[in-house]
């Protein structure tokens, strides 16, 4: 294998937009159980974010007909670093346009992956200024810890459902410097699902090949708390408010971080992440590959009861919605007769 010298223009996962088709209840789950800071409503989206997250938002939920992934937004390390990756984006033969007027950050030019997730890559943004009621006194925290919910701290990854696993994730090392940490290979063929990242982190995206769709949908969001501990308390806070737990509190393998799953009120797989399992600082760091002889012997699940079917399954839109889309788009596409 050779060495792949990271390329260190995308800076971070910035925010994440997420559809959902009952509202009231999705703002519910994300302010009163996770404690997350509204920052801004327009009608059509509420801006949150968590207690140490530094921008303007990091979750941008939008007023839907149906649940899923509406946009991923990235932040570049600087103004030149932001032109470079442009330029290799455009040069990929799947060029995108620039965009202005988001809230909370400024231009960013707007592409999709192969599958067609649509992505915000930008530099500009708008720190979040805290009013003087919600200062905290640690000059490193953007906030007061709230005292609602059992509060996340900050956004941490996305998993994207896809077609294709390796294309998707081949597109993201070749034009935004991503590298592949982990992934899972299955009778030596196609991936079925892998992880990357651009900083020490085991991953801010990861893509997990769809078997229930067509692609281009979301398999969840991640917010981190420092503590797995917390995640008992809001495991205890969800039952009695009957919001599906669909696994853990458990430990991955795969990252090896705690992790809790559950479906928020619009639909959308939400994953509660503690700890940050481990750090990767080998500037030549080797994929991980797990396959059929140790996956299910400790990659999904080291401690903590195994994953259900839906795991592997579920994604937003449902699969109805998501078939009934993408008929549509290719009766679009096909040539009058």
């Amino acid at each position: 294998m050779s060495f792949q010298e990271q390329i260190h223009d995308v800076a971070q996962l910035a925010c994440v937009e997420l559809f959902t088709p009952k509202f009231e209840e999705s703002f519910w789950f994300f302010h009163d159980v996770l404690g997350m800071t509204p920052t801004e409503d327009d009608g059509k989206s509420c801006y949150l974010r968590g207690y140490e997250d530094r921008y303007h938002h990091s979750l941008k939920l939008t007023r839907s007909d149906k649940a899923g992934i509406g946009m991923v937004g990235w932040r570049a390390s600087s103004p030149q670093a932001l032109e470079r990756r442009v330029a290799a984006i455009e040069a990929s033969g799947k060029p995108g346009k620039w965009v202005e007027g988001n809230k909370g950050y400024g231009k960013a030019y707007e592409f999709t992956t192969p599958d067609g997730h649509k992505q915000h890559l930008f530099w500009d943004v708008e720190y979040y200024k805290a009013p003087e009621e919600l200062k905290s006194k640690l000059l490193s925290r953007a906030q007061k810890r709230p005292l609602r919910g059992v509060p996340v701290r900050r956004l941490d990854h996305v998993n994207l459902l896809c077609s294709d696993v390796t294309k998707n994730g081949q597109f993201l090392m070749d034009n935004l410097g991503f590298l592949k940490r982990e992934n899972v290979v299955f009778g030596g063929q196609d991936e079925l699902a892998a992880w990357f990242s651009v900083s020490p982190l085991v991953h801010e995206v990861a893509f997990t090949k769809d078997q229930a769709g067509p692609g281009n949908r979301l398999h969840h969001v991640a917010f981190w708390y420092g503590n797995q501990g917390q995640m008992l308390d809001l495991a205890d806070i969800l039952q009695e408010y009957d919001v599906t737990i669909e696994a853990g509190p458990a430990k991955h393998g795969v990252s090896q971080a705690y992790f809790m799953y559950v479906y928020e009120p619009g639909g959308n797989r939400i994953e509660l992440f503690g700890d940050t399992g481990y750090l990767i600082f080998d500037p030549d760091w080797k994929t991980l590959t797990w396959d059929e002889s140790n996956f299910f012997n400790g990659g999904g699940v080291w401690f903590g009861g195994e994953l259900p079917q839906d795991f592997f399954v579920y994604g937003t839109p449902i699969v109805e919605a998501a078939m009934a889309e993408a008929e549509a788009k290719d009766e679009v596409a096909e040539p009058a007769e």
